[in-house]
């Protein structure tokens, strides 16, 4: 049988070599069967996400390119035949376009209804990119350093004014008592003194205490007390003049965005009702059902049925061809949050796609498991402490949403799930493309003793990096400071405004086809720090960084590899230092 024009050859995607490896599974799409209550799966394997990235490479200069961001996916299947192909799919629409060529189309519904969808989403996305802009506005900034200047200086003149009225009232209470009978006695013995004796600072006391001199002193402190008064009116009233306007405006915004935020509630409700019987997905057991009536509740996010994955299995389901592997990933520029990154890959999202897993892959055969997981090289292990090799592409720890489920951390605390007292805690991070060395913690004391050490920076780490070009200086010092831009999350950007001090020790290692292997040494730890300080202090990107270099292939890996560290350990006190191969 003739493949559908949706399906193309594997082998359009990897070479014949690839076909045969032994597959791994990084990644299980699964829920329950709504019948049966048996967990179902579909593995995410290592060849379907050479086949994603072959894809990434494919779309390079097509008019994907303009695309600024968008999930797709990737689905093996094998016909009646046992003939092996691909489909793929992406979510919403493409350039306005819901049905595309070589591509699986939308799910049958009510057009009407999904075009109002398409707008509705469209508009959803607006809304929260303005309710974005104005959480982020530079007013905000700008009102809150004048705030915490305005803070600062008015503590200070209360501390100044605060000890003028101590002495204030010191000069009060002497000039109080020298009313007292009691002082006339020593009023008269300074008058003699002063006298008699010629002093100077006797006759001078005896001055301060005659009536008149009392009198008007008293009157003077109670001036300085005035003045004081005047002097924090004014100070209030022309910080008041400074902050009120940002102020309005900071005020102005955030009644915008409970504006923004409550049209949004309005425009996901409006759709709900209709919603309920738009979309009708069919499973591999014949079933079909429409989302409302499978979710079964009055709520359902707006796209839950242009997914990639109910787009892909359900294709798959009404044409007979059973899916093998699966892998949805990221094409074009990074989410305005930074939830999603090109090239990365994603599982089946929380409130969409997962809710339906269970229905969708209803009917399919039982997947036989195959190795899950390449293993972690264990570097050193005691009762007290873990730390390993960890590989490139996988997360440190988990993150939010069964998508960012697996991670170093997850596999073995799935390992240890008989081991109650180990609680298996990461206690740095390495960025999920950088591979090496990572400590995890088994008990809560050794967990609070090592990140104590690291924030007071007695850990010493040593890493390895290939960079883009060729650097000139054989060894110094990088001093920029770092700041996340909420407007191009994940990335780090250097700020002398916002930024936080980060210092990167490097030296040179070789040279060799106009690539530089470096070392370097971090003495803070900020996010992306290593990565930012390549780009801009030495003037070339890491070698694989895709993330701050556009131009770099997707198939090649970031060249950074934490190799060696030094700390003490919380149990022994002895210095631990450790050390790896670089694998490039």
């Amino acid at each position: 049988m003739d493949f559908l024009k949706e399906i193309y050859p594997l082998t359009d995607f990897v070479t014949e070599e690839e076909v045969t490896e032994k597959e791994i599974v990084t990644y299980y799409y699964e829920g329950i069967c709504p019948k049966t209550g048996e967990n179902l799966q579909l593995p995410r394997t290592i060849l379907t996400e050479k086949v994603a990235l072959s894809l990434c490479r494919q779309l390079k200069n097509t008019s994907f390119n303009s695309v600024k961001g968008k999930m797709l996916g990737v689905l093996i299947v094998k016909d009646k035949q046992g003939k092996l192909g691909v489909i793929k799919a992406f979510s919403g629409l493409l350039n306005g376009k819901k049905d595309v060529d070589g591509w699986v189309s939308q799910i049958s519904g009510n057009s009407l209804i999904a075009l109002a969808e398409n707008l509705t989403i469209k508009e959803l996305d607006k809304i929260k990119l303005d309710i974005l802009t104005l959480e982020n506005l530079p007013l905000r900034q700008d009102y809150q350093q004048l705030s915490l200047e305005y803070q600062q200086q008015w503590e200070d003149l209360k501390v100044i004014h605060r000890q003028r009225k101590e002495i204030r009232d010191k000069k009060r209470f002497f000039l109080n008592m020298s009313e007292n009978p009691e002082l006339c006695f020593v009023m008269v013995s300074l008058l003699i003194i002063s006298l008699t004796q010629r002093c100077k600072g006797a006759k001078l006391l005896f001055l301060l205490f005659s009536q008149k001199a009392i009198s008007t002193k008293i009157d003077d402190l109670q001036q300085e007390s005035r003045k004081d008064d005047w002097e924090s009116r004014t100070f209030k009233h022309q910080w008041r003049e400074r902050l009120h306007p940002l102020e309005i405006q900071v005020n102005e915004a955030d009644n915008k965005i409970k504006r923004l935020k409550q049209r949004r509630k309005e425009l996901s409700r409006q759709l709900q009702a209709q919603m309920q019987t738009a979309y009708t997905i069919t499973n591999f057991a014949g079933d079909s059902l429409s989302v409302g009536s499978l979710l079964g509740k009055a709520f359902i996010p707006t796209g839950t049925g242009d997914c990639c994955v109910p787009k892909l299995l359900h294709y798959a389901a009404i044409h007979f061809l059973q899916p093998m592997a699966m892998a949805e990933f990221w094409w074009g520029e990074s989410s305005p949050n930074g939830e999603r990154v090109e090239g990365f890959f994603y599982g089946a999202c929380l409130d969409r796609c997962q809710p339906l897993m269970g229905f969708l892959l209803s009917g399919l055969p039982t997947v036989t498991s195959v190795n899950q997981f390449p293993s972690i090289p264990i570097i050193y292990e005691d009762e007290w402490l873990l730390v390993v090799n960890k590989p490139s592409g996988l997360l440190s720890v988990s993150g939010r949403g069964s998508q960012k489920f697996d991670s170093v951390e997850s596999r073995f605390r799935q390992i240890a799930t008989d081991k109650s007292n180990f609680q298996f805690t990461t206690v740095h991070r390495l960025d999920q493309d950088t591979s090496g060395i990572l400590i995890l913690a088994k008990t809560q004391d050794a967990y609070i003793h090592l990140c104590q050490q690291f924030a007071q920076r007695k850990v010493k780490k040593v890493y390895e990096a290939i960079l883009n070009g060729v650097v000139s200086t054989p060894q110094g010092v990088i001093d920029l400071p770092l700041w996340g831009n909420p407007f191009t999350r994940p990335r780090q950007e250097v700020n002398s405004l916002h930024g936080k001090p980060s210092v990167t020790h490097f030296q040179v290692m070789t040279i060799e086809n106009n690539e530089t292997r470096l070392e370097l040494k971090p003495i803070t730890g900020r996010t992306h720090q290593l990565r930012v300080h390549c780009l801009e202090g030495l003037g070339f990107p890491i070698k694989g960084d895709r993330l701050y270099d556009s131009l770099q292939d997707n198939s090649c890996r970031l060249s950074l590899h934490a190799r060696e560290i030094t700390f003490l350990h919380p149990y022994t006190q002895n210095i631990l230092h450790l050390q790896t191969i670089t694998p490039f």
